[in-house]
């Protein structure tokens, strides 16, 4: 069964610095592009970055600059850093595939305050 467990939000003041991490299991990571996704209340979810196997890295024209998303194959797990936050990225955010699978973990909560 696919799992992933997101971890590292919290509450931030604008500008301010989050890294998040999402360890995967019950899949063949190293295969899969991963990806990070939001979701803000009343809004749907959306997808802020990917990175492929080999470390090619896209990101929504939203954070582009100021988030970056890394994986280590070594241990599963992905990561996004996220610099320059600003108030309009709270929201609770999400690991899965670019293609994501059925499975969602409970993401984690990331708070910008102005």
């Amino acid at each position: 069964q696919v799992q992933f467990d997101e971890s590292g939000g919290g509450l931030v003041q604008s500008g301010g610095s989050l890294k998040l991490s999402c360890k995967a299991s019950g899949m063949y990571f190293t295969v899969v592009t991963m990806a990070w996704y939001r979701q803000s209340p009343g809004k749907e979810r959306e997808l802020v970055a990917h990175i492929t196997r080999s470390g090619t890295t896209t990101y929504a024209d939203s954070v582009k600059g100021r988030f970056t998303i890394s994986r280590d194959n070594t241990k599963s797990t992905a990561y996004l850093q996220m610099d320059s936050l600003k108030p309009e990225d709270t929201a609770v955010y999400y690991c899965n595939a670019q293609v994501p699978f059925n499975e969602w973990g409970q993401g984690t909560q990331v708070t910008v305050s102005s």
